[in-house]
């Protein structure tokens, strides 16, 4: 059974930083590209940013360039993500999916992220 576990979030102010990160289970991810979606209140899903299979390429959303990086440690079947300069349109909840089950609901229960003074 896949399963994968977001972790890591919480209640920042502006400015701050948060690293989440997310534990997979039932696959092994090293055999997919893997990506951070958010979603905030009353919003859909958002591609925050994607990680090749091996970690050679990443690419990432406009609205987080520059602040967010994307990592994975393929010997830990486990993805993160730091989060910088957080501001309270990052304010959402945080899933880490297969690039490939983009657009389908995220299997976890995902990590709250709360920016906010």
């Amino acid at each position: 059974e896949v399963q994968l576990v977001e972790s890591g979030g919480g209640l920042v102010e502006p400015g701050g930083s948060l690293r989440l990160s997310c534990a997979a289970s039932g696959f092994t991810i090293s055999n997919y590209a893997m990506s951070w979606v958010r979603q905030a209140p009353g919003k859909g899903l958002e591609l925050v940013s994607t990680i090749g299979s091996s970690g050679s390429w990443t690419n990432y959303a406009d609205s987080v360039k520059g602040r967010f990086t994307i990592s994975r440690d393929n010997a830990k079947n486990a993805l993160y993500l730091q989060m910088n300069s957080l501001k309270p349109a990052d304010t959402a909840v945080y899933y880490c999916t297969k690039t490939t089950d983009w657009g389908k609901p995220p299997p976890g229960q995902g990590t709250q992220v709360t920016v906010s003074s």
